[in-house]
């Protein structure tokens, strides 16, 4: 099903709890980098034991952020299967956020940046690793300044969504040879000039001369 325009917006604290907990950020990323899981599968690959990993899934759960899925495994084997519910979720705006919706938000924005890096700080590491393919060569990479009104700015997100949403598919209709592709889109607006705070004092020159 296509994803509604505008999003669906995560007002509710207890859900946003619940998706800031830092084993269950490591939860969803695992399926969503390997697929469907057990609690079993996970906690050998977070270190975790099965009643934890449980549990964080059951939380998870609670505010749809992963679901049941049918057996990934031959008929015989026992385990209830878990998959990442994919979605356009997003947090209501500073301007509308509470004291204690700002420090969860704030939180899980940290986590999430930080497992963005280690993810991408692995990958090169692996590329370096690894003789040069098609992949590697087809990687994506861009920065770019552009000037835009605030309602332009608006547009311009609203138009990666849908191109996000035009390439996305079930797993079931996944083209043969496709492989998991991250993406990250973060624009913001460059510094007020006026504005401009003078840099600390750090009791060294402005600039060093070496």
């Amino acid at each position: 099903m296509p994803e509604k325009p505008g999003g669906t917006e995560i007002t509710e604290l207890a859900a946003l709890k619940a998706l800031a907990q830092p084993r269950r950020q490591q939860i969803l990323q695992h399926l969503t980098l390997h697929g469907p899981a057990t609690s079993a599968i996970l906690a050998r690959a977070l270190g975790l034991n099965t009643g934890a990993t449980s549990y964080h899934l059951r939380e998870l759960a609670r505010y749809g952020f992963v679901a049941d899925t049918v057996p990934q495994e031959p008929a015989g084997r026992r385990g209830r299967w878990w998959r990442a519910v994919p979605g356009d979720r997003r947090f209501p705006p500073p301007s509308r956020r509470t004291p204690e919706l700002s420090l969860v938000i704030d939180e899980l924005n940290r986590h999430a940046y930080a497992a963005d890096l280690a993810l991408f700080e692995r990958l090169q590491r692996e590329r370096a690793d690894a003789a040069p393919d098609e992949w590697a060569d087809a990687f994506a990479y861009s920065r770019g300044t552009l000037s835009l009104t605030l309602p332009e700015l608006r547009a311009f997100f609203e138009e990666y969504i849908a191109l996000m949403n035009r390439y996305r598919r079930p797993g079931a209709d996944t083209a043969p040879g496709a492989r998991t592709v991250h993406t990250r889109l973060l624009a913001f607006p460059a510094p007020d000039p006026d504005r401009a705070t003078p840099p600390a004092f750090t009791g060294r020159p402005e600039t060093d001369a070496s």
